[in-house]
């Protein structure tokens, strides 16, 4: 009687130690998404966030986004655009694997690019900040890609068409 019950006591205090442990910097940022978020985010000196919310509305739309969902009150924008994602270094690339290997490869066919903005109001001022993504299809429609962009160009456009367009709004230009 006392043996099955020393092997289940046993069994029972080293069941935690199979359990895997979460490395202790698992969620610290790394200094690359600190950067990006930096890239991502700018400080306005406004405390009109629907004004904000707004402008930025017109220049993704500008960008060529269409507003899937607006929530004024939670200060969040999403948009999104479809276009092609045919890469001629691909096609190529699959042409002649096609006819080296005599089989097909297929390529990437068209994409869907998301928007994000969310902003965070303060005391005299609102923070806003934007995050694009892709998704990509391949020529079978399944998807190929799925990643956020992080060319500091496509930040740096945005930002500054917003600055551009908060600026002539508070000067009624």
């Amino acid at each position: 009687m006392a043996r099955p019950f020393l092997m289940m006591l046993l069994i029972a205090f080293s069941l935690p130690a199979c359990t895997p442990r979460i490395p202790r910097d698992a969620l610290m940022l790394q200094p690359e998404s600190l950067a990006l978020r930096q890239l991502q985010t700018r400080r306005f000196d406004t405390a009109k966030e629907k004004d904000l919310l707004q402008a930025s509305a017109a220049v993704l739309q500008d960008l060529g986004f269409n507003i899937d969902e607006s929530e004024t009150e939670l200060g969040v924008i999403v948009g999104s655009k479809s276009r092609d994602a045919t890469d001629a270094g691909q096609v190529v690339g699959a042409v002649v694997f096609a006819i080296i290997f005599n089989t097909r490869v297929d390529v990437d066919k068209e994409q869907k690019i998301r928007a994000s903005v969310v902003s965070a109001q303060h005391e005299n001022s609102t923070s806003l900040r934007v995050t694009f993504q892709r998704i990509v299809w391949n020529t079978r429609n399944e998807i190929s890609k799925t990643e956020s962009i992080e060319d500091p160009e496509v930040y740096q456009e945005f930002l500054e068409k917003l600055s551009k367009s908060v600026f002539l709004e508070a000067h009624s230009i």
